[in-house]
């Protein structure tokens, strides 16, 4: 043993103060829980400091330089429009700052202890926690791992000075004259998009037959279109086989459509996924099961074979999403706390913030199909809308998708303005067992972008007002 290591009891020990961690250790303390979260780097992990809040904070930077180039149509002219990408991350900082200080007076306000160190299971009900040269002992009753996730690094393309995961990406001080991106997912595009608005010479490198896979391909033309007019080089069925350094930057190798090509840029940029962060905490030692990519295996309420044990968000199956980490969590509290909690994923949104945005909740019709189901569908172009019109923003659609015979909502795909925040209703729909009656007769403020959605639900019943259906 350490010397000054001693052993402190607590209830629920929390490991990771992310969108998961720290969402489970504040509804645990609801519930009348005593509470100690670690976390090895800051409170609000990922998310909020280096993924989900920053990323999002450059492109709202993003749009607001394109559109200040292009309002001349609006009567709206504006000279020497410049960025200072050093005052863009003074900004970006200042929202994180705001964010994560706001979890850290969530914490106290719920009398929830924060340890800072990285910890280590040691037992099936004990941790080691090490901070410096400090370590100490945690003796728990109950335990939610909420460790979160990292970058995958290619072998042929090791982080460094050129070769940027997102983290390094999102803290640009100068904006880089070109950049490579391999992989073209929505971390990818997301980023790449911002890059490509400040004017950067973007490329991308994505492997499947289309930028954002599993996206459906009616959705992702739109985004592949605003990209090429942005000047972005995309690349198909590419596969990034290795690089070499220059004197300004590097010189990537790649296999496109079974040809061999050559891509120069000042940076890499590398978002093929990300890797849970399960290798370090001692799992497997304690008895733990994983799987081989080293993900944890849990019930539907987020219970390993461990009883005590827990583990929700990037460390566990599913999508590495926030939101789905923070629902995970509040389940594992209330499954402590002796509710009967379970995780349902059927309503769970996935969102690109791209240009336009996407976002898909439910079903699609490629996944009705290959279950059998007999099903209607509506969709509604923004191109009819008023709102999205009135905005400058009348590209995409609302597509819902529905069982024939009763009406009952199945999913919804969106590709246009404020997608990300449209599907909630749609969401909701499917979550309360709403119909498409329900939506078509509910009454939508006009002018607003949530019309689409009662437009489209009427499309789909057979009578819709605002577009002529042959």
């Amino acid at each position: 043993m350490v010397v000054g290591e001693f052993t402190t009891e607590v209830d629920v020990l929390v490991i990771g103060a992310g969108p998961g961690g720290y969402v489970a250790a504040i509804r645990a303390a609801q519930l009348g829980k005593s509470v100690t979260v670690v976390e090895k780097g800051n409170v609000g992990g990922v998310c909020l400091n280096v993924g989900c809040i920053p990323s999002k904070a450059m492109i709202h930077a993003a749009h607001t330089y394109e559109h200040a180039q292009h309002t001349s149509a609006m009567g709206i002219t504006m000279e020497n429009v410049k960025v200072d990408m050093a005052k863009v991350q003074e900004w970006k900082a200042g929202v994180v700052k705001q964010l994560t200080g706001g979890v850290s007076q969530l914490f106290k306000g719920n009398k929830i202890q924060v340890i800072e160190g990285e910890a280590l299971f040691v037992s099936e009900n004990e941790v080691r926690v090490f901070h410096g040269y400090d370590v100490n002992r945690y003796r728990f009753n109950h335990c939610i791992i909420a460790s979160g996730s990292r970058p995958i690094e290619l072998p042929a393309f090791p982080f460094g000075p050129r070769v940027l995961s997102s983290t390094e990406a999102l803290a640009l001080t100068e904006l880089p004259k070109s950049l490579v991106v391999i992989g073209g997912g929505y971390i990818g595009i997301e980023l790449g998009t911002v890059f490509a608005k400040f004017g950067t010479k973007v490329t991308v490198l994505e492997g499947s037959e289309q930028i954002l896979p599993g996206f459906e391909p009616e959705m992702t033309r739109l985004v592949d279109r605003k990209l090429k007019k942005l000047g972005v080089d995309i690349n198909t069925k590419a596969l990034a086989q290795g690089m070499e350094e220059t004197a300004n930057g590097v010189i990537v190798k790649a296999e496109v459509n079974g040809e061999q090509k050559s891509f120069e840029a000042e940076y890499v940029l590398v978002t093929v996924g990300r890797r849970p962060n399960t290798d370090e905490l001692g799992l497997r030692e304690v008895g733990i099961n994983l799987t081989e990519r080293g993900l944890v295996v849990v019930d539907k309420q987020g219970r390993t074979n461990l009883p005590n044990v827990y583990a929700i968000g990037d460390i566990v199956a599913g999508p590495a999403l926030a939101h789905k980490a923070s629902y995970e969590g509040k389940v594992a509290a209330e499954a402590i706390a002796g509710h009967p909690s379970e995780v349902d994923y059927k309503a769970i949104p996935a969102v690109v913030f791209s240009d336009p945005e996407i976002a898909s909740v439910g079903l699609n019709e490629k996944e009705a199909k290959e279950k059998g189901i007999d099903y209607v569908s509506g969709r509604f172009p923004f191109a009819a809308n008023g709102r999205a019109l009135s905005v400058n923003a009348g590209e995409g659609f609302v597509k819902v998708i529905a069982e024939k015979a009763t009406g009952l909502v199945l999913g919804a795909q969106i590709v246009g303005p404020e997608a990300s925040n449209i599907v909630a209703e749609l969401g909701l729909a499917i979550e309360m067992g709403a119909t498409l009656e329900d939506i078509a007769l509910t009454i939508h403020a006009h002018p607003t972008l949530g019309e689409a959605t009662m437009e489209a639900a009427e499309v789909a019943l057979g009578n819709p007002i605002h577009i002529v259906v042959k």
